[in-house]
């Protein structure tokens, strides 16, 4: 385990690198304090690691520091040794993503599936799950088992950690009604333990402390015939694959559902179904899929997410709430404004 020494030691290098470089909105990682926190761990650690290929939509700029924790001793002890300062920014599969051009500052961790991607039953039969488990393995092990309540999981193309940061749902089905018992690690290292209601789960939400990464979660079905469960998760399949632009790059569902509305409908009746700024467009197919038809910025969209949540709101009245996660900075001179209503 890192020592107070160590973390003491990073602390002393990250301010001794933030005050003899001037303020340019991007904190300095120096190689200094890479060195004083790699000897302390056993995953990998870069710098100015490049973040589009590990998204759907493959676009934004570089990590300042990437990190891949070996399991979660290693996690707990990389944050017990981290100073505080730095910004940590957690990512899973990046199937609900947007990387902004500029890059992430700090830390962006990443759980391998070699270190958190385990699926297994319990001695009382309920699922166990490492959160960077893709969600179509844990439907596939419930199948398995004969656990009915998780066909609705092999139609979400993201991973067990986002799905209980979210509360992943489809099909009239949530993340929610299924989990028991979520493990998360801190930013001092410390590892918790969380019920169900300490999650604070509304619809696509969860009030767990933002700060806490989740590293495992124990989910309960109910027993159901195999061939239900199949026939259930073939559905799931066959709307995917008519409705949805499931081969093109995008990232789900762009805009929550407001209340007592479908999304996709109010982008519709905006005149939205195929706009295009730059590369990115609305989907022709499901036009509350936003994709990257090839050449697309993650300034372009950014920017058409914003023109359709301008242009619902003012043919309709109805204000969409992104549910593509954006993180980063944006490049100087590059920067997209977020709609905001006008007062009154």
């Amino acid at each position: 385990m890192a020592s107070e020494t160590g973390r003491v030691s990073a602390l002393g290098l990250w301010n001794k690198a933030r005050s003899r470089l001037p303020s340019i909105g991007k904190m300095p990682l120096t190689a200094d304090l890479l060195a004083s926190l790699a000897p302390l761990v056993r995953g990998s650690l870069q710098p100015n690691f490049a973040l589009a290929p590990f998204t759907w939509f493959r676009v934004g700029g570089p990590a300042e520091l990437f990190f891949q924790p070996a399991d979660t001793a290693d996690l707990a002890t990389f944050l017990k040794a981290l100073p505080g300062e730095v910004p940590v920014t957690v990512i899973g599969l990046g199937s609900n993503l947007i990387v902004r051009d500029g890059g992430v500052d700090g830390v962006v961790i990443r759980l391998s599936a070699r270190g958190f991607g385990q699926v297994s039953l319990d001695a009382e039969g309920r699922i166990k799950a490492g959160t960077a488990a893709p969600d179509k393995r844990v439907a596939a092990a419930a199948l398995e088992a004969g656990l009915g309540g998780f066909a609705f999981y092999h139609g979400i193309p993201g991973s067990i950690g986002g799905a209980l940061r979210m509360n992943a749902g489809a099909n009239g089905a949530e993340t929610c009604q299924r989990v028991v018992e979520v493990t998360a690690v801190d930013r001092a290292g410390t590892v918790h333990r969380l019920s169900n209601a300490d999650m604070g789960y509304a619809y696509r939400h969860s009030s767990a402390s933002k700060d806490l990464i989740f590293v495992e979660a124990l989910y309960a079905g109910e027993p159901q015939a195999k061939a239900e469960i199949q026939a259930a998760m073939d559905a799931v399949q066959q709307h995917r694959e008519t409705a949805q632009p499931i081969r093109e790059k995008t990232g789900g569902s762009t805009f929550k559902n407001p209340p007592g509305h479908s999304a996709w409908k109010l982008v519709d009746a905006a005149g939205l179904r195929g706009h295009m700024i730059g590369g990115a467009q609305m989907s022709t197919m499901h036009c509350n899929f936003m994709i990257n038809t090839g050449e697309a910025s993650a300034i372009d969209l950014e920017s058409l997410g914003e023109h359709v949540r301008r242009r619902v709101f003012e043919t309709q009245g109805v204000l969409l709430d992104w549910e593509i996660k954006r993180i980063g900075r944006f490049e100087p001179g590059r920067e997209v404004a977020a709609f905001v209503p006008p007062a009154g």
